[in-house]
């Protein structure tokens, strides 16, 4: 009696058991079809979103010769739809912003992930990443009544500039490029830091020689991050950056000067275009450019992420 009743309980036990497993595997599977889902939902988003463009703007490329699409000047009401001031504009603030956002924002990184002390990297980094959160049309604003006048002040022939602008967007990627950047400092095995101290290595030589080198993917995604929202930003750059379609003389004065980006002109000229225009296709080819120039920066990025995980493989095996 004892024994069947044993195996009886065992029985019971092993299809409890099986029963538990199965439900794991199914589940398993339910989560793995909801991230494959997800997974080709982004790409299908994405591919629907070009096509849109491209199918909007096609007649940009098609109806415009080249040489005047890659013109200087940007004047609809003539017909003249060169997109190289938008270039050169929308290039100097995003490049000015980065000048600026990148070496500050890892300079606060790593302050905040490797010197600071527990209880105000606790008060710091919650602050910093609030900062995300104000509306680029109040920074915008903020530049526009603060910012300027104090430029203009300094020398500048108007406020209204390209540095201007630079400023502005370098203060609203700063968060995004102190947060992950400080987040890939701290991923980085405590290991890693104890091993470089005890062969003699100062702290600033750890940071520099094995801190920064291992929390390299995430801080060059934190920078492509900045970089995308000094790239995509509208409100804030029309705001401050004078809206002129002009090309600054090359010299150190040029950042000084009034210019107009990509994304401030379809925004400034889309509600006043009739639909089915060239005027409005041209600036649905802009959107094209814009999309390009994203997806080659992300590219940038991956093939930069790729060599780094690469090198760290290579040196594995050796």
């Amino acid at each position: 009696m004892t024994t069947a009743g044993n195996e009886s309980g065992d029985k019971r036990t092993t299809g409890g058991g099986l029963r538990t497993g199965e439900q794991v595997r199914w589940g398993e599977r339910v989560i793995e079809t909801i991230i494959k889902l997800a997974g080709v939902s982004v790409i299908v988003i994405v591919t629907l979103i070009f096509l849109f463009l491209l199918k909007e703007g096609l007649p940009t490329f098609l109806d415009i010769p080249l040489r005047q699409l890659f013109g200087r000047r940007w004047y609809p009401i003539e017909g003249m739809f060169g997109l190289v001031p938008l270039l050169v504009g929308s290039l100097l603030v995003t490049v000015g912003a980065v000048i600026i956002a990148v070496p500050l924002g890892l300079i606060t990184a790593i302050y905040l992930g490797e010197i600071a002390p527990p209880w105000l990297r606790e008060i710091l980094k919650p602050i910093i990443e609030m900062l995300a959160g104000i509306p680029s049309i109040v920074l915008g604003f903020l530049g526009w009544v603060a910012l300027a006048p104090l430029i203009q002040r300094m020398g500048a022939p108007t406020g209204l500039t390209a540095f201007t602008g630079s400023l502005i967007l370098a203060y609203m990627a700063l968060p995004t490029i102190i947060s992950i950047s400080e987040d890939a400092l701290y991923a980085v095995p405590k290991e890693y830091r104890d091993g470089a101290l005890a062969i003699g290595a100062t702290q600033w030589q750890t940071i520099w020689r094995v801190v920064l080198p291992a929390a390299r993917t995430g801080i060059v995604i934190a920078v492509m991050l900045g970089v995308a929202r000094a790239i995509g930003e509208t409100m804030a750059v029309m705001m401050v950056t004078g809206n002129a379609a002009n090309i600054p003389k090359l010299g150190p004065g040029m950042f000084f000067s009034p210019v107009r980006t990509m994304t401030a002109t379809i925004a400034a000229e889309m509600g006043e275009v009739a639909q089915g225009s060239l005027h409005y296709s041209t600036l649905f080819g802009i959107g094209i450019v814009l999309f390009l120039v994203t997806f080659a920066i992300n590219s940038l990025a991956a093939r930069l992420v790729g060599t780094g995980g690469a090198r760290r493989t290579r040196r594995g095996q050796l």
